[in-house]
């Protein structure tokens, strides 16, 4: 009798399992009734094609909530297997207690088995939803990291401005020597709280399957089954700026090519850098469609209103861009940036990374000749890049850094690093456009390998900016500035933040694993940037604006001691604020969601 009381308990102990891991899965209305959400606001924005649109959102929210529902019902089916299984065990083990000993234990050592497996399956689930952060605990973690840096940049600014007093030199550098040991120690903290339940993998991961995944979106686009029938939009490379300029106009291009679900065709013969055009150098946009075709090209301003009637348009260069579609950068795609705003701290960043790394695949030659600049120069991790851009830029867009003010945070990063990896070779990989730089650094910093090509810095010169080795070395650079453990530079420079876009297509989370000498990073011509205030400061006469919980403040640059300059929208003063009561705000713009691409490849 005592063996049959076990065997009821172990039994009601497995329909409690039953119960739990149905309870835990996935209902398929959830899914479809967001999806027909999303679509109403869709067809709201675009009136001459609701019905199609309709047709294309039911079918796709239909395939999520039939994959959903097929996956609930085959785990069902598995589990109620198991479970007739199981009773089957019983009533043979009810029939043979009597007698048959020898049948009983087994039959008990079976139906143990059974359950523990379905114990441990039980705690497989709890642990993996475990590891998921949520995006509120990854807000607050971020929250915390934000605060500690902008208090150090705050204290660090005042012991500076009070050193300048001699009598009181001695105690100041104590306090801040004293105060350093506190702030490497919360660092290491922070970076350990990154870590936990493997936290920072499943960032790498999530980071990994979303790039993929809108890699294969911009596959689809730019590749239609008929080119002739393919709605497109035309972009013409021959703006007057630098490399970085004109590939960020590129990106704009084809971040509207996105946003409207048509091809990009990109114009580039007679480009400054390869007059034979971009596909000298990159792989080509498309395969399939590379001619705009005989069809009346529309220019943005008069087709803006009603897009679809045309077929093609053309854009202007991002400046001249009137009027100004809510889907330019800072903005994000609606479906990715629930998912965007947990695993990465600028979304805004981790888009435009993609955008570029799309536009940026190298064709194989040129990929061959980067890859073995890498290893003439003895280019390996761990290394922080510096990139110094002085010449045309100096007093016109940016003002003049020392070497040593770059320096300055390569050292902070390594002494960081040493805490934990004592004894390590202090790398860094060094690109500017002025070829006295290297020697200047190798004779300041001799406890320091120096990583470059002075070829490329020559190339980058005034007189020789626009030639094919020009382009080569600047490729270069931003391969192996974006592949750099961290990045020292001026945002006020294109190919600085080119490489810091490309730099989040590689970690799961890399938004600030830079530091900028002097602008925050921006995308030229994009809309506006705001911040989201979650503390209130006074008003000052010395500068400084009243902000108010809640309030909107359009950002115009991170002074790095503590205080932002920004105008409030409600009160429509400009001036300062203390940078920590405010935070970024992602924008989400409805665009198409592709359900024609699924979310997983077969690759």
């Amino acid at each position: 009798m005592k063996q049959w009381k076990v065997v009821a308990a172990m039994l009601a102990l497995w329909v409690c399992v039953l119960l739990y891991i149905t309870s835990t899965m996935p209902l398929p209305s959830s899914s479809a009734t967001s999806a027909a959400s999303s679509s109403s606001s869709f067809f709201a924005a675009r009136p001459g094609h609701r019905e199609e649109d309709a047709i294309k959102v039911a079918e796709m929210a239909a395939e999520k909530a039939a994959n959903s529902l097929s996956q609930t019902l085959d785990e069902m089916q598995v589990l109620q297997k198991q479970n007739a299984e199981l009773r089957k065990l019983l009533n043979q083990y009810s029939a043979k207690q009597a007698t048959n000993e020898p049948s009983k234990e087994a039959a008990m050592k079976d139906l143990k088995s059974r359950l523990d497996m379905a114990s441990k399956h039980l705690s497989q689930l709890k642990d993996g939803s475990s590891k998921v952060p949520s995006l509120m605990a990854e807000q607050a973690r971020r929250k915390v990291e934000r605060t500690v840096r902008e208090l150090w940049f705050f204290l660090s600014s005042q012991l500076t401005q009070l050193r300048s007093n001699e009598a009181m030199s001695q105690n100041i550098n104590k306090l801040k020597t004293d105060l350093e040991g506190y702030r490497r120690t919360m660092l290491d903290d922070l970076e350990n709280l990154r870590r936990v339940d493997d936290a920072e993998e499943w960032r790498e991961q999530k980071s990994k399957e979303m790039g993929y995944l809108v890699q294969r979106r911009f596959e689809n686009i730019q590749n239609p089954m008929d080119c002739s029938s393919a709605k497109k939009i035309v972009c013409n490379l021959h703006k007057g700026c630098g490399f970085g300029c004109q590939l960020h106009h590129v990106a704009y291009c084809l971040i509207t090519a996105y946003a409207l679900k048509r091809t990009l065709i990109l114009e580039s013969r007679g480009w400054r850098y390869a007059p034979k055009g971009w596909e000298t150098v990159f792989e080509p946009l498309s395969r399939t469609c590379t001619d705009k075709g005989s069809a009346v090209k529309t220019h943005w301003g008069s087709s803006y209103r009603d897009t679809e009637k045309h077929k093609v348009i053309e854009m202007p260069i991002v400046d001249s861009l009137h009027p100004r579609p809510e889907f330019m950068p800072l903005a994000v795609p609606e479906d990715l940036g629930s998912q965007l705003e947990i695993f990465h701290g600028n979304p805004a960043v981790w888009w435009i990374g993609q955008v570029v790394h799309y536009l940026m695949r190298l064709r194989p030659e040129i990929e061959t000749d980067v890859q073995d600049a890498g290893k003439r120069m003895g280019f390996r991790n761990i290394i922080v890049g510096i990139h110094i851009r002085r010449t045309d830029k100096i007093n016109l867009e940016a003002a003049f850094h020392s070497l040593e003010e770059y320096m300055t945070h390569v050292e902070d990063f390594y002494n960081q690093l040493e805490r934990k990896k004592p004894g390590i070779t202090r790398r860094v990989y060094l690109a500017s456009d002025d070829s006295a730089v290297l020697e200047e650094a190798k004779n300041k910093y001799e406890n320091y390998v120096f990583i470059s090509d002075n070829s490329i810095s020559k190339s980058a010169g005034l007189g020789t900016r626009y030639s094919d080795g020009s382009l080569r070395g600047v490729i270069i650079d931003i391969h192996y500035l974006s592949r750099c453990d961290f990045l020292v530079c001026t945002f006020s420079s294109q190919v600085c933040r080119v490489a810091y876009e490309l730099m989040q297509t590689l970690h799961g989370d890399a938004s600030q694993k830079f530091r900028s000498l002097d602008d925050i990073f921006y995308y030229g011509g994009q809309n506006g940037h705001d911040l989201r205030v979650l503390e209130a400061h006074p008003g000052s006469s010395s500068g400084l604006i009243q902000i108010k919980p809640g309030d909107s403040v359009s950002i115009a640059g991170n002074h790095w001691d503590g205080f932002s300059k920004g105008t409030n929208h409600r009160t429509g003063m400009s001036g300062l604020f203390p940078s920590y009561k405010a935070e970024d705000t992602v924008v989400k713009v409805l665009m198409p969601t592709y359900p024609e691409v699924p979310l997983k490849s077969s690759r």
